[in-house]
């Protein structure tokens, strides 16, 4: 805003006049307490050693921060946009993707400890008297050019195996829900740090001002046995404005977002003008940087009053497009509207898309539970695929499929020739990867018999972060942001890429 405007604004609004005022005496009063202490300090010890001379004067954080960001993308980014399939649970590889043949001769019997190695169990294993193994009783059969096995209950996904990069070979450390999935969507077990959809956000800006650049998506039709916390898609010590923005189902798929009753968008333009205006003389007098962030998600919401309904709708759409995604594509909010939605916000170019679906945490009642939510999700991801394709977005999209973690080889608890259960496993588990930069139609690393231990070509949760990043155009050591006194970035000190992935 012009000096002109703001006296102008300020003469004809005498509370925002009085408000100057009172944020003019405060400032002068913290000032100069402050002042007059560091005078004080400032002549028992010299003032050159608190605020160093003018010759040895430092960029502030802020300068550095700024170099960092303009030296991105690194390298030539192969993804423009990510989509993450989270299935939240840890789902079985057994049932899914890792075949293993030999355990159908060796059910009912212990694990063997040269198998097991001492690793460590959950407490919900750890009161067992045995760990009988149990093979799948799904049928696998092989598929694609590199006749890739997959199981019987993902018919949809075999056809579009030619386009996956499988890899059976993730491991991580964490054997409990909420510490893997906070270390898959943060980089640390521990709460607090941003997520990657955040991390992006940051990194690489948005490509539609008109849309969030992190948004995230869960499935209504899905059992809550294991809860998602906002914190997962948080922004962590990052901005306030790279935090990932939930849409729902409904008449208010954004929170808050809509005019109150009574209004219209004139009312709530003149409302955020005026609100505008009383952030700028708080950001004046104080220059906290969350200020200007809190303006922008003002704005970016009054835009998105006219975009999200836009996107939302769903209405539109051919009935060839809901036959692909499946008849649940209908309902909006279940895991197929959401892929569809996905799709719709990919061609806006949304930078980074996250869909989570719960229920996959089958410690008893496995087959039955398994089958339920394959067929839940099995067609919608795998038109997904095909959809992505045939516009021609999979060229410039990652799309990710995957849980926290996997399952252990053994049953946990009553053991039936049809009913099972498994506990969770991180030490090996399968996910997948396709489109931008990866190779197509391959199985990457090898666990043993029992799909408890990797015997080829580990990949850890930092190494799948580092590159995630790269098909991004990041490189994940360079990308990083100061808090606490310490560097931060998404790997830590960790994570490798894996380049054998890479197409």
């Amino acid at each position: 805003m012009s000096h002109h405007h703001d006296e102008e604004f300020r003469m004809h609004s005498p509370d925002f006049n009085e408000l100057h005022k009172k944020l003019d005496r405060r400032r002068f009063l913290t000032r100069t307490s402050l002042g007059m202490g560091a005078l004080a300090v400032g002549s028992l010890f010299g003032l050159d050693k608190i605020y160093g001379s003018a010759s040895r004067q430092q960029p502030s954080a802020g300068d550095v921060e700024a170099d960092i960001l303009k030296a991105l993308p690194h390298i030539a980014p192969k993804a423009k946009r990510v989509v993450y399939l989270f299935m939240a649970g840890g789902p079985s590889q057994f049932e899914t993707f890792d075949y293993k043949p030999k355990l159908a001769n060796l059910a009912g019997q212990n694990l063997p400890d040269s198998v097991r190695k001492g690793q460590r169990l959950t407490g919900m294993s750890a009161s067992q008297s045995a760990l009988p193994m149990v093979p799948s009783i799904y049928n696998f059969s092989q598929h694609g050019k590199n006749d890739t096995w997959v199981s019987e209950l993902l018919p949809h996904t075999a056809r579009v195996v030619d386009d996956l990069c499988i890899v059976k070979s993730i491991y991580s450390e964490a054997i409990n829900h909420d510490p893997a999935i906070t270390f898959f969507q943060t980089g640390n077990q521990l709460p607090g740090r941003p997520s990657i959809g955040s991390w992006v956000s940051y990194g690489l800006g948005s490509d539609n001002n008109n849309l969030p650049t992190f948004i995230v998506l869960v499935s209504k039709n899905a059992p809550k046995d294991q809860p998602l916390y906002a914190r997962l898609w948080g922004n962590g010590f990052l901005e306030s404005r790279h935090q990932g923005v939930q849409f729902r189902s409904g008449k208010d798929p954004v929170l808050f977002l809509n005019n109150p009753e009574g209004y219209d968008g004139a009312d709530r333009k003149e409302m955020l003008q005026y609100l505008s205006k009383l952030n700028q003389l708080q950001n004046d007098s104080y220059g906290d940087p969350e200020i200007n962030n809190r303006i922008a998600q003002y704005e970016m919401a009054f835009r998105m009053q006219t975009s999200v309904p836009e996107v939302m709708d769903t209405a539109g759409e051919p009935d060839e497009v809901f036959d692909l995604y499946g008849p649940d594509s209908r309902d909006a909010g279940t895991y197929a509207a959401n892929c569809l939605l996905a799709r719709k916000l990919l061609e806006k170019d949304v930078k980074f898309v996250q869909l989570y679906h719960q229920g996959w945490d089958q410690h008893g009642g496995l087959p039955k539970g398994i089958a339920r939510q394959c067929k839940d999700t099995d067609q919608a991801t795998a038109a997904l695929i095909m959809d992505l394709k045939r516009r021609g977005l999979l060229d410039d999209t990652l799309v990710v499929w995957g849980g926290e973690f996997g399952r252990t080889v053994y049953s946990q608890g009553k053991l039936t020739a049809d009913d099972y259960g498994r506990d969770h496993h991180p030490r090996c588990f399968t996910m997948w990867m396709a489109g931008a930069g990866v190779k197509a139609g391959i199985s990457y690393g090898e666990t043993d018999d029992f799909s408890y231990n990797i015997v080829k070509d580990p990949v850890h949760v930092h190494d799948f972060h580092a590159t995630l990043m790269h098909l991004m155009g990041v490189d994940h050591e360079r990308l990083t942001y100061k808090f606490q006194g310490r560097r931060f970035r998404l790997t830590d000190v960790h994570g490798n890429l894996v380049k054998d992935i890479l197409a």
